[in-house]
Parts: C-alpha cells; sequence; structure tokens
C-alpha cells in the first residue's frame, strides 16, 4: 500500500520549472477573483481547478479528509468570507470515499497498537506492525461516515447553522463521482444551505 518516501527531488524538480514560467500569476490578488470556496476531500483523484475549471488566484479550496465541516474547515470558510471576499460556499464530498471504510474507533485502535502504515484487504484493517502506538486517537474525532448524501447534509447544515457564518450565503451540497468526473447535486444538502431571504 505504501511506497517509500523519494519525491523531494522530483517536486523541487517540478517547482523549479514551474517557478521558470511562474510570469503575471505575481500579480494575482489576495481575494479569490471568482468570489467562492470549496470545501472537498485530501482523496489524490480530486482536482478541483479541474472538475470547477479554475485557474490560479479563482477560489478558496479547503480540503480535509472527508471534505467535512470540522471547526477547522469552518475556520477556514469564516476567513475566507469576512476578509476575503466570498459569497458562495460549495460542499463535496466524493463517491468511493476512504472514509466511509473505517470508523473512530477501528483507526484509534489501529493507532493504539501501531503508528505505521496498516492494511487493508478489502474487508478488515490491520497492522502489518505491533507496539509503539498510542492512545492519542481515541480523543481524536475522525470525521468517518458510511452515507455519502447525508454527510454532506450533515456538513453543510452545520456550517449553516454556525454563528459566524452569515445568514446570506448559499452553501450548496455535491457529491463528485471518481468513477465520471461528474459533479452530482444533493438536493437536501443545498436545501439546508439556502441562504436566508
Amino acid at each position: 500500500m505504501t511506497k517509500p518516501a523519494g519525491n523531494y527531488d522530483a517536486v523541487l524538480s517540478a517547482n523549479n520549472q514551474y517557478a521558470k514560467d511562474f510570469g503575471d500569476k505575481a500579480n494575482l490578488a489576495l481575494p479569490p477573483a471568482r468570489h467562492f470556496a470549496i470545501l472537498t476531500c485530501m482523496d489524490a483523484r480530486l482536482d478541483p481547478a479541474k472538475y470547477a475549471g479554475l485557474a490560479e488566484g479563482d477560489a478558496h479550496v479547503i480540503r480535509n479528509a472527508g471534505g467535512r465541516g470540522s471547526d477547522d474547515a469552518i475556520r477556514s470558510l469564516v476567513i475566507s468570507h469576512k476578509l476575503l471576499g466570498t459569497q458562495e460556499w460549495f460542499v463535496i464530498h466524493h463517491s468511493d470515499c476512504g472514509m466511509q471504510l473505517f470508523t473512530g474507533e477501528v483507526i484509534a485502535d489501529l493507532l493504539e497498537d501501531n503508528l505505521e502504515t496498516a492494511s487493508f484487504d478489502g474487508h478488515h484493517w490491520s497492522n502489518p506492525k505491533h507496539g509503539g502506538g498510542s492512545v492519542a486517537g481515541h480523543f481524536v474525532h475522525w470525521h468517518t461516515f458510511q452515507d455519502n448524501a447525508k454527510s454532506v447534509t450533515e456538513d453543510v447544515a452545520r456550517i449553516r447553522s454556525h454563528p459566524l457564518v452569515p445568514k446570506h450565503i448559499p452553501i450548496y451540497g455535491f457529491i463528485y463521482d471518481v468513477k465520471t468526473g461528474r459533479l452530482d447535486e444533493v438536493a437536501e444538502a443545498s436545501a439546508a444551505g439556502k441562504p436566508a431571504a
């Protein structure tokens, strides 16, 4: 499952090339030009720039495991609006999400046993090595979920009801399909995120 680290040189080489052609990007403004933010999953198969048609400077993209409406995600969204002017927010989860493959109890138990990468056989997680773990994982809220549409709706509703979130900001809920690249709206989620009149 895991590969040995070895991307340091490749990343720096790619960055060297990128910096050579940086050009007018040095003049991009701090606020996002299209005035919206996306909260989505960290999954490597998702490229918000491509699926939402973004260029550098267009939008804020906030990522975490599952694209969940955690306290830290809400902190970023509030800053995005209050100080940088975003006026619409999208919460985008995705199909085949790894957050549906375990529970908080499962990851906490794995971490208590050992901190190295676990193995998954399609049904169960296990540690190839044992020892050297920590009980600290039992005190983390991992934000796992079983029902994708329900989790999008819960996140939109949690963001909508937060006292620091202005009522006029529309919050839309979507699921990105990793097999087709399409964004499918979760009607119940977008209804929960509807702005107040």
